[in-house]
């Protein structure tokens, strides 16, 4: 009899404890971030969750929908976790002899990318003397549902592509013969201007580039080339391999004597995409991923197969329409967010989580919670009018908490935003 009230007693203590520190974070959300001015026009959302027990500490519209800018990277994270295996695929082939190869892109983002050194995808085309390049598994438009359409010259804005090349971006540098260009053959078509300013653009729905005059001297750019036809690809990739190169209409079998090509550690690519929010890298995985499951690369369908199994869990079914957050078509409430961090957190390494995720002072989050690193994992989503925020916090007293705070159509800067956002959550390091 004794041990059982001494059990209830301890239940007791426990949960009097918890209805203690949810009051506390209450208090300090009021105070902090609801009642603060730049949150007055304000959407807010934001849920906190004790991760060790599952319980939550606090709720304020936790089940309410949000658009979560490039929150929504988290899900596309956790789909490249379960789908993509250690090292991404860069292509699969078939050989046919005498130097001829029958090719099927993977949607991979880090082909002939500078910053990834080791190519093996370009290192093994490069040795054929006939490439038959299939896009019959590709199923999708180049912008995704809900992108801004304006920003089609913007170099976080690329088209999407079965099989990306540079990054679907032109880089223009000047030199001096004029200017050089990534990938080659990509030139303005205007005569540069005697007095060397200018910048360049290009058109709508077309890689008609040219010059635009200006106040300030060119000196170099990054903007997204269309990405075209397949005839149109197979010329840009003969162009940079300096081999033959066809569009063909065959479909790749997944037989046995279908070869893949890998390219990079998948995580190394997931770092990557969080710490710097990159949304190409985003939309590609999550078409890879569809790629593995089904043999056709679809946002639609895979996020739909996501949705109904993978997370199927979540408290409340968001509308999600694309890999980065570009979309303002994007639902989702806090809850979910939490979530898809806790089947993170249970699923997989605590070192390979931390390792993929920004922390204080790092990538998104350079110049905030500077004295925290170690603190916070978590990322980051802005669009105009929006911040988000979502991720891990481990508390001076020991403490690992899953938070996720989404404001929607605030009137103030967003750095105003995510200033008032981290005197909160360092709180809940600090204290809890």
């Amino acid at each position: 009899m004794q041990k059982g009230s001494n059990l209830l007693s301890l239940l007791c203590l426990l949960l009097l404890n918890a209805c203690s520190v949810g009051s506390k974070i209450r208090r300090d959300a009021q105070q902090q971030v609801l009642q603060q001015p730049v949150m007055a026009p304000a959407h807010v959302g934001i849920s906190i969750m004790d991760a060790a027990t599952g319980e939550y500490l606090y709720n304020y519209q936790g089940d309410k929908y949000f658009v979560p800018a490039s929150n929504t990277k988290l899900f596309t994270c956790y789909a490249a976790l379960r789908y993509l295996g250690d090292s991404l695929i860069a292509l699969r082939y078939v050989d046919k002899g005498k130097g001829v190869v029958e090719v099927e892109g993977n949607a991979d983002p880090t082909f002939l990318l500078s910053e990834y050194a080791f190519q093996p995808a370009y290192l093994f085309l490069k040795q054929q003397n006939k490439i038959l390049l299939s896009s019959t598994n590709w199923k999708e438009p180049a912008l995704g549902a809900g992108w801004a359409w304006d920003d089609y010259t913007s170099d976080y804005m690329p088209e999407r592509s079965v099989l990306p090349i540079y990054g679907n971006l032109a880089q223009f540098q000047k030199n001096t013969a004029g200017i050089a260009t990534i990938p080659t053959g990509i030139l303005p078509a205007q005569l540069i201007p005697a007095d060397g300013k200018f910048f360049i653009t290009r058109s709508l729905g077309s890689d008609s580039f040219y010059t635009v005059p200006a106040n300030k001297p060119f000196q170099q750019s990054t903007m997204p080339f269309r990405v075209g036809t397949a005839d149109h690809l197979a010329k840009l990739l003969a162009d940079t391999l300096h081999t033959t190169v066809e569009s063909t209409l065959f479909r790749l079998e997944r037989w046995p004597d279908v070869v893949t090509i890998k390219s990079q550690p998948t995580d190394s690519v997931l770092s990557t995409m969080m710490h710097r929010s990159d949304n190409f890298f985003a939309e590609q995985l999550l078409l890879m991923v569809s790629n593995e499951r089904f043999a056709v690369m679809n946002t639609k369908m895979v996020i739909d197969s996501l949705l109904n199994n993978d997370v199927s869990f979540l408290p409340q079914k968001p509308k999600w329409v694309d890999g980065s957050g570009l979309s303002r078509y994007n639902l989702f409430t806090p809850q979910d967010f939490i979530a898809v961090l806790q089947a993170m957190k249970s699923g997989y390494d605590w070192k390979r989580i931390t390792a993929i995720l920004p922390t204080g002072n790092e990538g998104t989050l350079s110049g905030l919670y500077t004295n925290y690193a170690g603190r916070i994992y978590a990322k980051t989503g802005t669009l105009s009018n929006h911040v988000a925020l979502s991720g891990y916090l481990l508390t001076r007293k020991g403490k690992t908490l899953i938070f996720s705070v989404l404001v929607n159509a605030h009137q103030r800067s967003a750095s105003e935003v995510r200033k008032t956002i981290e005197k909160f959550l360092t709180g809940l390091i600090d204290k809890y």
